[in-house]
């Protein structure tokens, strides 16, 4: 095995696994970053959901070898890439109910919010299609028009 290096979070890090191992598991088992979850393990959910090269992607079926020299952030890390007002609101409005989910949709909300800086409804729809079972659907909605209403 080769060290592959990433820079997560803004810090580098070079990681001697199997270069099969997806992000995801990378992320929580070898840096300690447990922020993002897993939900599905087939990219469906979004629970997993990262800024991978400053794109939203579900990091649950991306090896890591395909993501050597990256930029990933992942929740723990997006306040200090655009997303602090975001996370703010997200608690004044009461977003997260079991919160399992919210660390992506989270991610997926500051990704549309950098492309689309005031999304109508059906925007939110396409960009932010990860799965609450709570249903906390309306309050996601709330926050991301808030945020685009009120940038930090």
């Amino acid at each position: 095995m080769a060290a592959i290096r990433l820079r997560v979070n803004g810090v580098a890090q070079s990681l001697d696994i199997d270069p099969a191992t997806p992000l995801l598991w990378a992320l929580r088992d070898h840096l300690g970053m447990t922020g993002t979850k897993f939900g599905c393990g087939i990219a469906q959910c979004g629970a997993c959901t990262v800024h991978l090269n400053g794109e939203a992607t579900r990091s649950c079926q991306v090896p890591l070898e395909s993501v050597a020299n990256a930029e990933i952030v992942t929740i723990e890390g997006l306040a200090h890439h655009g997303g602090a007002r975001l996370q703010t609101l997200w608690n004044e409005l009461n977003v997260p109910q079991c919160g399992y989910c919210q660390a992506g949709i989270l991610m997926a909300a500051a990704d549309l919010l950098k492309k689309i800086p005031r999304p109508a409804d059906a925007d939110i729809d396409a960009a932010v299609s990860n799965i609450c079972r709570c249903g906390t659907y309306p309050r996601v909605r709330a926050a991301i028009h808030r945020a685009a209403l009120e940038p930090a």
